[in-house]
């Protein structure tokens, strides 16, 4: 049996920075994180990094706040650590999209992650997971 090769067409545009798109994107990866906050804001109530970096991203995403690449590195790195902290996957998962939330202002194909990272906080939280029971991460298989 032959082999098709499939063309992929090239007449797609862009996401220019600062443009209506983009920030359409900012604001859903904000919108979507937000959906699992909670799991990481009730295991770990004083850790405020994930929601200032989602609210940051939102008020930009609305045109009421000029971020610098600065100030996006610093949030998304710290939520990023937030999410190295968190003793359980699915608080980590929710951290998670919310540094891809944020990081969606440097690059917009970070937006893509966010619904990931929802749908694996869900997963851990329903299933109970633990990080003994996972090896720390639902992605990488358990070495034996």
């Amino acid at each position: 049996m032959k082999r098709r090769r499939v063309a992929i067409r090239k007449d797609y545009r862009s996401i220019e920075r600062e443009s209506r798109y983009h920030r359409l994107f900012a604001l859903k990866a904000a919108n979507e994180a937000l959906r699992v906050l909670a799991i990481f804001e009730n295991e770990n109530p004083r850790d405020k990094r994930p929601r200032r970096a989602i609210d940051a991203i939102k008020t930009w995403s609305r045109g009421k706040l000029k971020l610098s690449m600065r100030e996006v590195r610093k949030l998304s790195l710290d939520v990023h650590a937030a999410a190295r902290k968190a003793k359980s996957d699915a608080a980590r998962f929710a951290a998670r999209a919310a540094g891809h939330a944020v990081a969606t202002w440097h690059v917009p194909t970070h937006a893509m992650a966010v619904p990931m990272y929802v749908q694996k906080a869900i997963f851990a939280k329903q299933a109970g997971a633990s990080p003994s029971r996972t090896g720390g991460n639902l992605n990488r298989p358990r070495a034996s």
